[in-house]
């Protein structure tokens, strides 16, 4: 391949986006939040098989974590999280007024480790917030059952993982608070966007008006095509809600989720897996596709290879990210180096290989060529130089 440019990620939308659009904007007229709002959470409920009064939408999921966590604590409140994700599930704590406190991940699929999450628990914990990391769930009987010994509530920070299932049920379609995103590289896209799911009706009517500035009830106004003018405020509110532009192109991406998107994710996941496992010097992170519909596509590079492999990949034109930097090194979080060995040790081995639903096979080849022209290369010059061939090339998967 010449001048080859492989790109990390890619927002998959077309001509039938742009005709929902259209729609909306010239035969609707209202482009802020209204009835096409509406139905894209009745058809988000329909989807996950809840009813469409427990789906909020939002305008980004970090919207929808902020909402979830202000509707069930107070300030100085703690909040268990994981470090390794995204910023939004911590910036969505610290908003709030509460505390984010991180914990370790297990190694193998990089999801809480509820044992660590155990031991920083103190009398202010409230909340715990698994994170669905590279759209694996983890051990939510596991979360729910450590959660309800300890009367916290759980809020799930499901921005990877739309449209994946744990045990045979939707992530979304059960629990306590479950909170996806909707921007433009995830599974499905509304440009930007978030939902909140709960059964909770007091916490259902607590983001209902606090996306809407906390005006009570104007859902119901915007709905109708109405605004109210009469109305009153209890508590804080933000202007968050996900207008019909937005819930347009949802809409379509919904449709097209099972037939087009999932499949091709998880075909592409299993594609690399394949390639990808028996090769010395890169371990897979546990989670088989099918019940997992991957967002993302990170490995672990071992033996302090990772640098040296991007970039090989870079200079090919193959773009690969680093999905995160833990938050507990962030120095709005404390820049508490040390405090997280595990997740320390997988930052700087983790990788994430190119994913999305208009990744061909001949460019997927491609990485996984260059992945093993890569190792073999080090190989040989290892072995030039020392004259042995033990080298960490051919070293087992560590753990």
């Amino acid at each position: 391949m010449s001048k080859t440019f492989i790109r990390l990620s890619k927002s998959i939308v077309g001509a039938t986006e742009a005709e929902a659009v259209g729609r909306v904007l010239m035969e609707d007229g209202y482009l802020g939040m209204g009835k096409e709002t509406q139905i894209f959470e009745r058809e988000i409920g329909d989807f996950l098989g809840v009813p469409g009064e427990a789906v909020t939408s939002v305008n980004s999921g970090t919207a929808a974590l902020h909402l979830a966590v202000q509707a069930v604590v107070e300030p100085g409140d703690e909040v268990l999280v994981q470090s390794l994700t995204f910023l939004s599930s911590f910036q969505s704590i610290s908003a709030t007024g509460a505390v984010p406190v991180p914990c370790e991940i297990n190694l193998n699929n990089l999801t809480i480790d509820i044992e660590d999450a155990r031991r920083r628990m103190t009398a202010k914990t409230r909340v715990i917030m698994p994170v669905h990391y590279a759209s694996n769930p983890g051990d939510l009987d596991k979360i729910y059952d450590f959660a309800g010994s300890h009367r916290l509530r759980v809020i799930e920070d499901a921005a990877h993982a739309f449209g994946c299932t744990y045990r045979k049920k939707m992530v979304g379609s059960f629990g306590d608070i479950v909170c996806f995103s909707f921007d433009g590289i995830k599974n499905i896209t509304s440009g930007e966007g978030g939902a909140i799911i709960t059964g909770d009706e007091k916490v259902k009517n607590f983001v209902r008006d606090a996306r809407l500035l906390g005006v009570q009830k104007d859902t119901e106004k915007r709905y109708q095509g109405e605004r109210s003018w009469e109305f009153d405020v209890s508590h804080q509110g933000y202007r968050y809600h996900l207008s019909n532009v937005l819930a347009a192109i949802g809409r379509v991406q919904l449709k097209r989720f099972a037939t087009e998107f999932k499949p091709r994710r998880i075909e592409l996941s299993r594609r690399y897996r394949s390639a990808l496992r028996n090769v010395s010097g890169i371990k897979l992170i546990e989670g088989e596709p099918g019940e997992i519909v991957p967002h993302i596509f990170p490995v672990r590079v071992l033996n302090g290879r990772r640098d040296l492999l991007r970039e090989f990949l870079i200079n090919k034109g193959i773009e690969c990210g680093i999905h995160y930097k833990p938050n507990h090194l962030l120095s709005f979080y404390g820049a508490k180096k040390g405090m997280l060995p595990i997740t320390e040790k997988l930052y700087d081995e983790l990788m994430t290989l190119p994913l999305h639903p208009g990744l061909s096979d001949v460019e997927v080849d491609y990485v996984i060529e260059n992945i093993n022209e890569f190792f073999h290369k080090d190989s040989e010059q290892v072995v030039h130089s020392t004259g042995k061939s033990n080298t960490f090339a051919s070293k087992p998967n560590e753990p």
